[in-house]
C-alpha cells in the first residue's frame, strides 16, 4: 500500500517537475528557464518549512540554537535521509540541474548575513582584545596543525581516505586546515542567540574565529596551488585578501561615513542610500569570491567598516529578515545536498571517524582555553572560549566540498569530516551554557537568551 502510493506521488512529481525543453545530445528532454523557476519555488517552501520545523524541535528537544536545526535540516533534505528513504522524491524536488542556481541563493543569504554581523562588531572590544584574540586565534591554528602532523600520515595509508598520489603535506595542510576552523557565520549566530553580541567574550570569539578560518582559507589555497592550481592562485589569494582588507580598513569608513550623515539627516534609510550599501556589499563580495577567499569574508569585512548608529540599526531592520528567514536556509541546504552520512560503514572506519571527532575537540576546543588562560581571562569565560571556538559547522562543510570536488579527498573522509562537523555545532551551545552562559544569566551578567537575529 505505502509502496504504491509512493510509486504514485514519485511518477506525478516526476510529470510536474521533469524536464520539458528541448532534446539535447544524450537526454530527451532539457530543462528550460521555466522549469527552473518551478523548482526554485518549491524548493524555496521545502527549505522553508523544514528549517522551521527541525529548528522548534531542536530548540524544544535538545536546547539548540535555531541555526543548528537549520544546519540538520539541511542534511536531512539531502542524500543522508530524504534521498535515502525517497530518493526519487528527492531527485524531482532537487534535480542536479537546479543546484547551481540554488548555489548562488546560498552565497547570497550566507554572504549577506555576514555583512550585517559585520555591522554589530565593536571595535572598541576588539582593540582592547586584540592580544588575547591573536593569541587564542594562534593557538587555534597550530595546534590542530599538530595534531594533523601526527593523523595525516595515518589516514594516508587507509585506501579511500585521499586522493591516491596526494603528498603527505598536502594531506597534513588540508586536515590541518579543517580541524583549525571554526564555524564563522554559525558562531555569529549562536553569539547573537546567547545575547554576547556586545560582550568581550563574544567579541573575542569571533574575532579570533575570523582570523583562523582566513588563515585556513589560505593554507586551501596554498594546496590547490600546489595540487594543480598554480602557485598564482594562492599569491592572489593572500595577497588579494589582505590588500583589500587593508584598503577598506584605512579608507573604507571615510568613503561611506556620507551615507551615515544621510540616514541621521533624513531619519530613516532611502532607497538610494539602500542601494548604495548593498552594492558596496556586493563589490567586496565579489572580490573575495573572485581572488579564491569566498564571498562571506568580503561581506563581513564591508560590514565592518560601515557606518554605525541609526545606519547600521535601519539596515538590519530593513535586509535582517529577508537574509535570516529567506537566503540564509538556502546556505545549509545547499551544503546538505551535498553530504553522505551512509559512507562510515564498517567499525575501522567509525573508529578512524572517533578517532579524528576527539583529535579536534582536543586541538582546537583544549587549545583556545589555555590561551585564553595564558592572556588573562578567568576560567569560567575561557572555557566559554573553548567551547564557542570549538564549533565547526558549515564552514567545515564548504572547505570539505572544495577538498572532495577538487580530488584531494574521497568520500569516505567527506563522511567523516562532515560528522566531526555536525557534532562539535551541536556541542558548542550546550557546553558553553554549562560552563558559562546559565551562571553568568544567573548573576545578571547577560541577559536572557535571543537576540536581533534569532528573533528574525
Amino acid at each position: 500500500m505505502f509502496e504504491n502510493w509512493y510509486e504514485s506521488l514519485a511518477k506525478t512529481a516526476s510529470g510536474l517537475l521533469g524536464p520539458h525543453g528541448p532534446a539535447t545530445q544524450g537526454a530527451t528532454a532539457s530543462y528550460a528557464p521555466g522549469d527552473f523557476s518551478i523548482h526554485f519555488f518549491l524548493q524555496l517552501a521545502v527549505i522553508l518549512i523544514a528549517c522551521r520545523v527541525v529548528g522548534w524541535l531542536g530548540r524544544k528537544l535538545l536546547g539548540q540554537p535555531q541555526v543548528v536545526g537549520e544546519m540538520i535540516a539541511g542534511v536531512v533534505l539531502g542524500p543522508s535521509l530524504l534521498g535515502l528513504l525517497f530518493p526519487g522524491l528527492q531527485d524531482a524536488i532537487f534535480p542536479k540541474e537546479s543546484r547551481n542556481m540554488l548555489y548562488v541563493g546560498a552565497q547570497l543569504g550566507v554572504g549577506l548575513y555576514m555583512f550585517l554581523v559585520g555591522t554589530t562588531l565593536r571595535l572598541d572590544l576588539f582593540r582592547s582584545k586584540v592580544r588575547s584574540a591573536w593569541l587564542v586565534s594562534t593557538a587555534g591554528i597550530v595546534a590542530p596543525f599538530a595534531i594533523a602532523v601526527i593523523v595525516a600520515p595515518l589516514l594516508l595509508n587507509v585506501p579511500g581516505l585521499f586522493a591516491e598520489g596526494i603528498s603527505q603535506s598536502n594531506a597534513t595542510l588540508f586536515l590541518g586546515a579543517c580541524i583549525a576552523l571554526t564555524a564563522f557565520p554559525m558562531l555569529a549566530r549562536i553569539i547573537n542567540e546567547r545575547g554576547l553580541s556586545n560582550t568581550s567574550l563574544g567579541t573575542l570569539s569571533l574575532t579570533a574565529g575570523a582570523f583562523d578560518d582566513a588563515c585556513s582559507w589560505c593554507v586551501l589555497a596554498v594546496v590547490l596551488a600546489t595540487f594543480g592550481g598554480g602557485p598564482g592562485v594562492a599569491l592572489l589569494a593572500i595577497g588579494g585578501g589582505v590588500a583589500w582588507a587593508v584598503f577598506l580598513m584605512l579608507f573604507g569608513p571615510r568613503l561611506l561615513a556620507p551615507l551615515g550623515r544621510m540616514v541621521e539627516r533624513e531619519g530613516e534609510m532611502s532607497m538610494t542610500v539602500l542601494a548604495i550599501t548593498l552594492a558596496a556589499f556586493c563589490v567586496s563580495a565579489f572580490l573575495m569570491d573572485a581572488i579564491g577567499i569566498h564571498a562571506i569574508f568580503g561581506g563581513f569585512l564591508m560590514g565592518v567598516v560601515m557606518p554605525r548608529g541609526a545606519f547600521a540599526a535601519e539596515l538590519k531592520r530593513k535586509v535582517e529578515p529577508l537574509a535570516v528567514v529567506l537566503l540564509l536556509p538556502m546556505f545549509f541546504t545547499y551544503s546538505g545536498l551535498n553530504t553522505r552520512m551512509d559512507m562510515v560503514n564498517s567499525l575501522p572506519l567509525m573508529l578512524i571517524a572517533l578517532g579524528i571527532l576527539l583529535a579536534s575537540i582536543i586541538a582546537k576546543g583544549g587549545a583556545c582555553y589555555l590561551a585564553a588562560r595564558l592572556s588573562g581571562e578567568d576560567n569560567r569565560t575561557s572555557l566559554g572560549i573553548g567551547a564557542l571556538m570549538n564549533s565547526r559547522g558549515l564552514m567545515e562543510l564548504i572547505i570539505i566540498n572544495i577538498g572532495l570536488q577538487k580530488g584531494i579527498i574521497g568520500p569516505t573522509l567527506f563522511s567523516m569530516l562532515v560528522l566531526m562537523a555536525i557534532v562539535t555545532t551541536m556541542m558548542a551551545t550546550p557546553l558553553f551554557e554549562l560552563v558559562y552562559g546559565r551562571k553568568a544569566r544567573e548573576s545578571g551578567e547577560l541577559a536572557a537568551i535571543g537576540g536581533d537575529l534569532s528573533r528574525a
